[in-house]
């Protein structure tokens, strides 16, 4: 399932006091498609629990619930059953799949540190000297490619990350208006905010809808005064981080792109 990229979530009985309809460490997998796989003993409390893991596979936050049988009628399962029973639900997530566009100084440093975070880790570049098993001998693929014809091979899914950190600003071009048309779940693009601007707006006036870059995060990288590939690498890996971790704050991306266009918009006209 996670290597399909599908998401669930895993309900298990982890405490028990009295009769109940099951055992301890029972299990149940709920699928992003509802379907189940196990039981922890049926009734309105499975019911309860399947609706549960529905909520924790969109936050994807572990919870814990607590069923009294003996009090609470709704729970009653038609059973001589008078128990208490704790059933722990956490998420099942599919691999993090960061796709780097670029291989250069940045992305090599990328790919280590965010290699150590946990994401699987494709690098893509179209010159065969710095995508190769040497540089990144751990990736979980090196494409030496064009960047049009590499993507064409690609399918991110919502659990995908997409850096572009390419040597040139028409490399970066192409790939962000191949990934800003993809559901990836994060989508940075390295860079001075002058050249964003630029990219953003050739884009627009080449016909993609501006709603589209709302996600893109450009400059990419939290913003810690990061100055050579390894401090960079480590500040794009923290918003990776913050991203998958779904962490209760805004995160800056484009906000100072759309704060600017609307302070424009509000000026008086001459």
């Amino acid at each position: 399932m996670r290597r399909d990229g599908r998401r669930g979530a895993v309900a298990t009985i982890v405490n028990v006091r009295g009769s109940i309809p099951s055992f301890k460490t029972a299990k149940m997998l709920v699928r992003d498609d509802g379907s189940i796989v196990g039981t922890i003993g049926g009734g309105c409390v499975e019911a309860e629990v399947w609706q549960a893991a529905r909520e924790v596979m969109e936050s994807e936050k572990p919870r814990t619930l607590t069923f009294d049988l003996n009090q609470d009628p709704k729970n009653d399962t038609g059973l001589v059953c008078g128990g208490t029973l704790e059933v722990f639900v956490e998420p099942v997530q599919p691999p993090a799949v960061l796709y780097v566009f670029g291989a250069g100084h940045v992305a090599e440093s990328l790919y280590k540190v965010a290699r150590i975070a946990g994401f699987d880790i494709t690098v893509i570049d179209d010159r065969e000297a710095y995508a190769n098993r040497e540089r990144f001998p751990e990736a979980q693929q090196v494409i030496a490619e064009d960047f049009d014809k590499a993507a064409a091979q690609l399918a991110p899914t919502e659990s995908s990350y997409i850096v572009i950190v390419t040597r040139g600003h028409r490399d970066d071009m192409r790939m962000l208006r191949w990934a800003v048309q993809t559901p990836a779940r994060y989508i940075g693009m390295i860079g001075s905010k002058r050249k964003t601007i630029t990219i953003f707006k050739e884009l627009q006036q080449e016909g993609l809808d501006a709603h589209l870059f709302d996600r893109v995060h450009a400059p990419d990288g939290l913003d810690m005064g990061a100055i050579t590939p390894e401090e960079i690498a480590v500040s794009i890996t923290a918003e990776l981080i913050a991203k998958r971790r779904n962490v209760e704050r805004d995160l800056p991306h484009m906000s100072w792109f759309h704060r600017r266009e609307r302070e424009s918009e509000a000026q008086p006209k001459p």
